[in-house]
């Protein structure tokens, strides 16, 4: 039985640790502004490359389009 109460006050604090870890990440900021205009940046190329490589595009090009015969 007092095993079990050893088991669970481990667990339990496991747990608290974890909750105020995670409560402690939540209030920091960064100092500077880099990532979220890293972000945005990656964000309008992955639209941009969404655009120029879409199967329409690709599938209609010069290459393949007229000049490709299987």
């Amino acid at each position: 039985m007092i095993e079990l109460g050893v088991f669970f006050g481990v667990l339990g604090l496991a747990a608290l640790w974890m909750v105020w870890t995670l409560l402690r990440r939540g209030k920091r900021r960064p100092e500077t502004a880099e990532g979220p205009l890293i972000e945005q940046a990656r964000r309008e190329q992955a639209a941009s490359d969404r655009t120029s490589y879409s199967s329409t595009a690709v599938h209609n090009s010069l290459t393949y389009g007229t000049a490709h015969k299987p």
